[in-house]
């Protein structure tokens, strides 16, 4: 199973992924509420409709992140937790992976709403969901001091309606998908005697 988007496509995770994930866990302070790659995908049991998927760029395929998925058909609600490799973080891979999971979630399994929970102090993700539809819901009375310093969660919410509504605007802010190139793309490969020649003709 794969799914990809813009940048980045969702598959399954592979044994030969659990050092990378794990070496995610270890860079990052997974410890002080960070997301745990490698305990997710322990946990995980990948059943129903409950998958951990590692997130892998189109350019080259390297494992950047992983995504986990917890749903409830009965309800037609579900919730995910998805984290970056602290070395390829800033680069629109986190917003192309849940673009692709919400447009899986509600156009082809016709889930009608997404739940998330995230720590008030991560302002990134309150943005990124932000830009990606999701509306504040709440913020829970009850605070945990870790390190000398108070979370707090934020719950966030995003319908199927208005995640059809918004996918546009998320379209339009990422610009025409180019294909994969390499970074010189921009620069036309002409001789350097071109300008001489393409002037005397």
């Amino acid at each position: 199973m794969s799914w990809a988007g813009w940048k980045v496509r969702l598959r399954e995770v592979r044994p030969a992924d659990h050092r990378a994930l794990i070496g995610f866990d270890r860079d990052s302070d997974a410890r002080a509420g960070g997301y745990r790659h490698w305990a997710t995908h322990r946990v995980a049991g990948d059943s129903g409709d409950d998958f951990h998927f590692a997130i892998e760029t189109l350019h080259n395929r390297t494992l950047v992140g992983s995504i986990w998925i917890q749903a409830d058909p009965a309800t037609g609600r579900f919730s995910y937790g998805v984290g970056i490799g602290p070395q390829y973080r800033r680069c629109g891979y986190a917003a192309d992976a849940l673009t692709i999971l919400l447009g899986v979630m509600f156009e082809l399994r016709r889930y009608r709403k997404c739940e998330v929970s995230i720590n008030g102090a991560n302002f990134a993700s309150l943005a990124l969901h932000g830009e990606l539809g999701f509306r504040e819901e709440g913020r829970p009375r009850d605070t945990e001091l870790r390190h000398g310093e108070i979370r707090y969660p934020v719950l966030m919410g995003l319908t199927a309606d208005r995640f059809a509504e918004h996918r546009p605007v998320v379209a339009a802010a990422r610009g025409p998908v180019r294909p994969s190139r390499g970074r010189h793309w921009r620069t036309p490969r002409r001789g350097r005697h071109w300008r001489a020649e393409h002037l005397a003709r």
